[in-house]
């Protein structure tokens, strides 16, 4: 099985539409429209297995030296592959590039991302992400989600 992870393009749009709206329609991520989807290509990156889309993952810059790893998942019947991690990876090197030194999440897959190099921590330490998009969430009041960090050692 090799699995190739890169850039997302706009060829990729329709897959990761597709992809993010399975995990939203089970509460379990934000919904995105095809246009923002294509607006933001450029902070995308997918997996491909034989040629096809299974999985993908973006970096959303939430303050000078933080990123938000958000729409990470992947089809059906590809969890517990590996592929997730290796997306995490690939969205680590990403965030290096760019100088970045701290990587959050807001997950229910705590565990998965703790085996990935994250500590849980407190999410109120990220106030430019609550002011940035929690005040416009339907669960801000009752918020499940766990905070994720992990800091870029150069």
């Amino acid at each position: 099985m090799q699995v190739i992870c890169r850039e997302a393009t706009m060829s990729d749009v329709d897959n990761l539409f597709d992809l993010i709206k399975d995990y939203a329609e089970k509460g379990i991520m934000l919904p995105r429209t095809r246009e923002a989807i294509a607006h933001t290509i450029d902070a995308f990156v997918v997996a491909e297995l034989d040629g096809q889309v299974v999985g993908c993952g973006s970096l959303t810059r939430l303050g000078d030296n933080l990123v938000e790893i958000r729409s990470l998942g992947m089809n059906d019947g590809y969890k517990g592959l590996g592929i997730g991690s290796k997306l995490v990876e690939c969205l680590m090197e990403k965030a290096k590039e760019q100088g970045i030194t701290k990587v959050m999440a807001l997950t229910y897959a705590d565990s998965f991302f703790e085996k990935n190099g994250f500590q849980v921590v407190d999410k109120e330490i990220f106030p430019e992400k609550v002011w940035r998009d929690c005040v416009n969430c339907p669960k801000q009041l009752a918020c499940d989600e766990i905070a994720v960090l992990r800091e870029i050692r150069s």
